[in-house]
């Protein structure tokens, strides 16, 4: 693997943008309207007790010190181990009991995520919900085309949706695998859509920590090096090999972001009964074990580095083996962990929009409202896969992308609460109406009637006969036709032309400088 070129990036292609064009590009851009991250006025659901939290909690640490966890492929990160005090035995790290704990109390609450568009930042923590699109799908999937797999069109297509939806706060990361790109050179191209297609914020590349370098080295050029060096601009996806793995390209990635201050989401990828015990307890037991141990690692790498606890947990089908989604145990280990997350101070990192289903049909509506829902009670602060997916994963759906963040918009209405002020009693409206009348004239609901309830821009309420006449569509019938309309309507977002001329001058250079791979 290509090591990053650091040290060619140059001051002076970070100075090409002229202020007056950009600032001529914004007045002329056409820009698409996105609510702001989902601040909750609702209570989390709960469902451990503080006996249950303690002996979870225990267990933890009895299988950090007793068990222990494997850094692979890793002597750097097993150095940082030894001389921060644990018992290293071979590539086997024995964590005594409370010195993960302990080191994960660096790790900031919350922290801010910086879009290019100020107006799109967004705040990872506390009472937040951040939603981001699908992740890592190799096939895509339409209504016209089928199953098939990923190209670079397809990943541009997705950003432009995700850029239009209005529910949507983040533009991800790998959208959809463009297997139609050497896999060594697909992240510059990723980036580059990213950033360019959207102002939303958006994830970096970890699949070698070269790449995660280079997501580094675009973003400094995107919002300058010292920006970047202060604040946050990435929030990305390090997963733990479960049970009890991290292996040397995860951490390797992970290093190269908590150095460079970027955030990363620590999370274990579990279907339970194959990477972790068959009961809740259990599973959330490894879980917290696996995280701690991944947290502690990031503060050893960079003290305060910002990082997400995650838990993406799935149940399996004991005929098949697949994995199942929205399942009364994925339930439990949701509200669970979140629990625990919240007793350690971190955000946390769960919940999608899961299916198994192979089309979007009542099985992917189903197994998606419940998993949704979920994650809203459980308390999520980023919610990674809330658009888009299908198949377990295998697949990114356009019309499930649409329904998908069409629904995103009753997680921000239900995340409201109750208002009980003096509008929200409706009073005057009730006296007003008295016994018998009706309310659709009064004085409160004219006010009122254009934010008082939540409106799909996708589903159809129209009475039958227009429905029959409109040829008698089913949703995704809809979806598709919504897809193409919004694709047909995107225009992107403003952008310095020095700025996009600098990354694109950055990508052809590290393209040129390593032959193509496709493993």
């Amino acid at each position: 693997m290509s090591e990053t070129d650091v040290a060619e990036a140059g001051a002076g292609r970070r100075a090409r943008g002229g202020g007056g064009s950009a600032r001529r590009a914004e007045r002329t851009a056409v820009s698409f309207e996105t609510a702001r991250y989902i601040e909750r006025n609702i209570p989390n659901f709960e469902i451990l007790n503080e006996e249950a939290l303690q002996i979870i909690e225990h267990n933890a640490e009895t299988v950090l010190e007793e068990i222990g966890v494997n850094f692979v492929e890793n002597p750097g990160a097993l150095a940082r181990w030894r001389e921060a005090g644990a018992d290293v035995r071979g590539e086997r790290v024995h964590i005594p009991r409370g010195l993960a704990r302990q080191l994960c109390a660096s790790a900031p609450g919350s922290f801010t995520q910086h879009a290019r568009n100020p107006a799109r930042n967004v705040e990872i923590g506390g009472k937040g919900l951040v939603l981001a699109p699908v992740y890592g799908p190799p096939f895509v999937r339409d209504a016209e085309g089928g199953r098939r797999y990923a190209t670079m069109e397809d990943f541009r297509n997705f950003v432009k949706l995700g850029y239009m939806s209005k529910w949507l706060h983040h533009s991800g990361g790998t959208v959809c695998e463009p297997t139609d790109i050497p896999v060594n050179k697909r992240h510059f191209d990723m980036l580059l859509a990213h950033m360019t297609l959207s102002d939303k914020p958006y994830m970096g590349s970890v699949t070698e920590p070269s790449r995660a370098a280079d997501s580094v080295e675009m973003s400094k050029i995107l919002f300058g090096d010292d920006f970047v060096d202060q604040n946050t601009v990435m929030t990305s996806l390090i997963n733990i090999n479960s049970p009890m793995t991290f292996d040397g390209i995860m951490m390797g990635a992970l290093e190269v972001y908590a150095q460079a201050n970027q955030a990363a989401i620590i999370s274990p990828f579990i279907v339970g009964g194959a990477m972790a015990p068959v009961t809740v307890a259990g599973t959330l037991t490894q879980v917290l074990a696996e995280c701690l141990a991944g947290v502690a690692y990031s503060q050893l790498v960079r003290k305060g580095a910002p990082v997400i606890m995650g838990a993406f947990v799935t149940s399996i089908d004991m005929n098949s083996g697949a994995p199942t989604f929205g399942t009364p145990e994925a339930a439990h280990i949701t509200y669970g962990a979140g629990q625990l997350a919240r007793r350690l101070g971190l955000p946390y990192r769960s919940g999608g929009a899961f299916c198994g289903s192979k089309l979007p049909d009542a099985q992917a509506a189903y197994e998606t409202a419940n998993s949704l829902n979920m994650a809203l009670l459980a308390g999520v602060n980023f919610m990674l896969h809330a658009c888009g997916w299908l198949e377990g994963g295998l697949v990114s759906s356009y019309e499930k992308f649409v329904m998908d963040a069409d629904q995103l918009g009753c997680l921000h209405g239900l995340a409201k609460g109750v208002a009980v002020d003096a509008n929200g009693q409706g009073m005057d409206a009730i006296r007003e109406v008295g016994p018998g009348g009706h309310y659709l004239g009064c004085e409160h609901t004219q006010a009122n009637f254009k934010s008082a309830f939540w409106r799909t821009d996708l589903l159809d309420y129209k009475p039958f006969e227009t429905w029959e006449e409109e040829g008698a569509r089913d949703t995704q019938a809809l979806a598709s036709a919504r897809v193409k309309k919004m694709l047909g309507d995107y225009q992107a977002p403003a952008l310095d032309e020095g700025k996009r001329e600098a990354l694109e001058a950055y990508v052809a250079r590290r393209k040129s400088e390593m032959p193509d791979a496709f493993l």
